[in-house]
């Protein structure tokens, strides 16, 4: 198997385990520990993605009113990356299920 197709192979594992695991992960696996924003960290504003993570850990286990309160936007958001993910999984398994083609010399 050529090394391509390992990583076509990795990177369909990566987007199918990627919201089993955020699924397994308890709703407030984020809230606590450092912020990552740089706004926050180097002006101590917010920015409208604020909250993004927590507010959509808490929308994917059902907990809206916790995703109302870490950011709004999450509720739009979260559907759109919802939909990306499936063209993102499709296209990957329609390149897994591609034959290689043979390389003539």
């Amino acid at each position: 198997m050529k090394i391509s197709k390992l990583i076509d192979w990795a990177y369909l594992a990566f987007l199918v385990l990627t919201p089993v695991i955020l699924l397994i992960l308890p709703a407030n696996y984020f809230n606590d520990g450092p912020t990552l924003c740089p706004s926050m960290r180097f002006f101590q504003v917010e920015c409208p993605g604020c909250g993004m993570t927590r507010a959509i850990m808490h929308l994917i286990h059902f907990d809206f009113d916790s995703a109302a309160y870490y950011n709004m936007w999450s509720f739009i958001v979260a559907p759109v990356f919802g939909i990306y993910w499936i063209i993102w999984t499709r296209q990957a398994i329609k390149k897994v299920q591609q034959p290689e083609t043979a390389v003539v010399a």
